[in-house]
C-alpha cells in the first residue's frame, strides 16, 4: 500500500497546515457522514490527503480547476508508487468529484463530496473563505457566497444534509453579522 507518512510529510509540504488540517477534519467529517455504514478507510484517508494537490503553489495551473489538476498529478503519483488499480480507480473519483457531481457514484465519494461541502461551511467554512482572500474583504465575502450555495447543492446524503443545514444556518448569521459590520460598505 501508499505509505501514510510519506503522503502526510508531502501534503504538509505543499499544503501547510492549511492542507494537513483540512484532511484531518475530513476524516471526522466522514466518519460521522457515514452513520455506521462501511466504507473503505483507506481511498478516504488517501483521497482526504492528495484531493487539494492540484491548487497547490506546486502543482497549480492556471485556467484548470484544482480538482482536474489534482487527478492528472495524483494519477502519476499513485501509479508511480504501483497503487493497485482498483484503489487508484476510487481515489481518483473521489478526487474528481470531491466539489460534486452524479450522485449515481461511490458511497465513498458521495460522503467524501459531502465532507468537503460541509468543511467550507459555518465558523470553519467563513474563516476558510476569508483566508484564501488574504487581505481582501470584498473578494473573501463572494468566496464565502459562492461555497455556501456550491456546497448546499452539493449534498448527496441525508446525513450530510442533516450535518450541513445546521452551518448553513451558521454561515447565514455570519454573513448578516459581516456585513451589518461592515456597514455594507464592501
Amino acid at each position: 500500500m501508499i505509505n501514510r507518512e510519506e503522503v502526510a510529510q508531502l501534503t504538509q509540504e505543499y499544503g501547510k497546515d492549511w492542507g494537513v488540517n483540512h484532511a484531518k477534519r475530513l476524516l471526522h467529517l466522514v466518519s460521522i457522514i457515514a452513520d455506521g455504514r462501511e466504507y473503505n478507510e483507506e481511498a478516504i484517508w488517501l483521497a482526504a490527503y492528495l484531493h487539494d494537490w492540484g491548487g497547490y503553489q506546486k502543482w497549480m495551473q492556471p485556467g484548470m480547476e484544482h480538482y482536474d489538476r489534482s487527478v492528472e498529478v495524483i494519477r502519476e503519483f499513485l501509479t508511480e508508487r504501483e497503487c493497485p488499480e482498483d484503489m487508484k480507480k476510487l481515489v481518483l473519483e473521489i478526487i474528481a468529484f470531491h466539489h460534486g457531481g452524479d450522485p449515481d457514484r461511490s458511497f465513498e465519494s458521495r460522503i467524501f463530496t459531502d465532507a468537503d461541502a460541509i468543511d467550507l461551511l459555518g465558523a470553519c467554512g467563513f474563516a476558510r473563505c476569508f483566508g484564501m482572500a488574504y487581505r481582501d474583504l470584498q473578494t473573501g465575502l463572494a468566496i464565502t457566497k459562492k461555497f455556501r450555495e456550491m456546497s448546499a447543492k452539493a449534498l448527496t446524503t441525508d446525513k450530510g444534509r442533516e450535518l450541513a443545514a445546521k452551518r448553513i444556518e451558521e454561515t447565514d448569521q455570519l454573513l448578516k453579522t459581516f456585513e451589518e459590520e461592515t456597514f455594507g460598505l464592501l
